[in-house]
């Protein structure tokens, strides 16, 4: 999906309508309904607003992946003890 697109399922999926958002994001709805359309595109101070406001990662709202958030802390922390571990397991493969 490209950033229009998921802009404008990410407001459909929260169940609000298009005035609400806008005026919550600080823009007006006519404005909103561009960026939703694809008829223009908004700037870095949008697209961090946006991100906060509906939870979601910069690459998932510019269409760039399939997952919404970035891991917690602790699952961060998990998945380097997992890295960690195979890089060392590697290590000793080699030696």
């Amino acid at each position: 999906m490209r950033f229009h697109e998921v802009l404008s399922d990410l407001r459909y999926r929260s169940g609000k309508r298009q005035r609400q958002v806008a005026a919550d994001l600080g823009i007006s709805q006519a404005l909103l309904s561009h960026y939703e359309n694809g008829t223009r595109e908004p700037g870095l101070a949008f697209l961090v607003r946006a991100c906060d406001y509906y939870g979601v990662t910069a690459d998932y709202l510019l269409g760039r992946t399939q997952t919404k958030t970035t891991a917690t802390g602790e699952e961060a922390a998990a998945l380097a003890q997992q890295l960690r571990a195979l890089a060392d397991k590697l290590t000793g493969l080699g030696e």
